[in-house]
């Protein structure tokens, strides 16, 4: 296991992205555009064993998942909450969902487990021990730091 006391590790973020969403609405193209994540089309090579963020997945995002994702990334996927579907081809045994949340973005504030990619990965990087970069990657965004205190997520 990781010492993320002695150690600043940024784990690599990546986004699979279905081109789905209104481009000026989309969360992981802001990111992309502050260099927080890479957007991908397609997992393969070496990602086929980096975290995958799945709503329906049967396992919990943990501080289990740290090395895992310290050495090999942490995917999310960016598609319409329409085109759910999607996101179950992807259930493999990578895949962690997270614990149930409430929405601060304007598209689905105040609704549970309707999160954007931007709060998704906040919430993933603050469960794995990465809190100030959770807080950094929603700071771009001014109903951000509302999701950590709606969620009472303090450190």
């Amino acid at each position: 296991m990781h010492d993320l006391k002695s150690m600043d590790i940024i784990p690599k973020i990546y986004c699979l992205h279905y081109n789905e969403c209104d481009p000026k609405k989309c969360t992981s193209l802001k990111l992309k555009k502050f260099n927080f994540l890479k957007i991908i089309h397609k997992i393969k090579g070496a990602l086929k064993d980096a975290i995958i963020l799945n709503p329906f997945s049967q396992i919990e995002l943990s501080s289990n998942d740290l090395d895992t994702v310290v050495l090999k990334g942490l995917i999310v996927i960016d598609c319409s909450w329409k085109n759910f579907l999607n996101i179950k081809k992807q259930n493999t045994e990578k895949s962690r969902k997270l614990p149930p949340l409430i929405a601060v973005n304007p598209v689905n504030y105040g609704k549970w487990e309707k999160l954007s990619s931007a709060e998704a990965l906040a919430a993933a990087l603050y469960i794995l021990g990465f809190e100030r970069h959770a807080k950094l990657l929603l700071s771009k965004f001014s109903w951000g730091p509302e999701f950590f205190r709606i969620n009472e997520l303090k450190k």
